[in-house]
Order: structure tokens, then C-alpha cells, then sequence
């Protein structure tokens, strides 16, 4: 496979994103780790600040690039001449939604697959929102980020507070 691109919020990036990250570079030539601009998700973090935590959380992989983008991620997929589309499986309500996108991905272009890769079992409880409920009541969530990432969450928290 040449290219891959695993799309999301990552608001914050945590270690579940980066055990799929790395599963994804060891399979594919190049992967495009894409945060989707989505006004309607009122993130945490600005895209800029995503986008640093990523490329310092990946400077060891080489292969991993980290962008933004807006629209539809078929669009995207085209515009960037991608092979797939990876995604993160947690649980089975991940799967029943991730299935539908990729079914639909599929009907709007159909030379986009989806590869599903599921994180290592020490990982498959994160998510990005609880990490943010976990560090808005003041309890330290560095084992679940990175250092950077749980500096910028704490800033983010401090300054929304005042």
C-alpha cells in the first residue's frame, strides 16, 4: 500500500491515535494523519495546536505527515491520490458507526477503501472525551498523552475556568 490517511479530531491526540498511527506506518508507505476542521465539534484545542502535539507525538515516524482538512474525506482522499482510509476500532459501537461511513465512503467513491485496525488492548478504553472530563476535574492525564498534549489540555482547562 502507498498511502494512507487516518482522519479525525484528535482533540487531544492520545495514546490509542498513536498505537494506530504506528500500526498504519508499518503498513503503508505514507500516512497522512488529517484533522477534520468541524465547527460543530467545539474543540478543545485549535487545529495548530493539534497539529504540533501530533508532529512532535510522530517525529520518529518518518512516513507520518500532519495536515487539516475540510469537506468530505473521500474528497480529500482524491485530492491527495491516497490508497485507503484507516480508522481506529474500539469497540462494537465503533464498528456499527465506522461501518456506515466506510459503506458510504464507498458508495460516493468507489476506489476509496477503509482499513480497520484496532489499538493494542491497553489502549481500546481511551478516547479523546474522556481524557477531557478526566483532566477538567483536575486529575493528571499523562498516561494517557503526551507531555505536550497534557500541558496544552491543562492551559486550555486553566484559561476557560477564568
Amino acid at each position: 500500500m502507498q498511502k494512507a490517511i487516518y482522519p479525525g479530531s484528535f482533540d487531544p491526540l492520545h495514546n490509542g491515535h498513536l498505537d494506530v498511527i504506528g500500526r498504519a506506518a508499518r503498513l503503508c508507505d505514507s500516512v497522512v494523519v488529517a484533522i477534520a476542521a468541524n465547527a460543530s465539534k467545539n474543540a478543545l484545542l485549535s487545529t495548530a495546536e493539534r497539529i504540533d502535539i501530533i508532529k512532535n507525538a510522530t517525529a520518529h515516524l518518518p512516513e507520518v505527515s500532519v495536515t487539516e482538512f475540510e469537506g468530505l474525506l473521500v474528497d480529500f482522499v482524491i485530492e491527495q491520490k491516497a490508497d485507503c482510509i484507516i480508522r481506529g476500532l474500539r469497540a462494537i459501537s465503533d464498528f456499527e458507526y465506522e461501518f456506515q461511513m466506510a459503506l458510504m465512503n464507498r458508495q460516493l467513491r468507489s476506489t476509496v477503501e477503509t482499513i480497520f485496525l484496532m489499538p493494542s488492548q491497553e489502549y481500546i478504553y481511551l478516547s479523546s472525551r474522556i481524557i477531557k472530563e478526566i483532566a477538567a476535574t483536575g486529575n493528571d492525564v499523562r498516561d494517557f498523552i503526551s507531555e505536550k498534549a497534557a500541558v496544552a489540555v491543562e492551559k486550555k482547562l486553566a484559561l476557560k475556568k477564568k
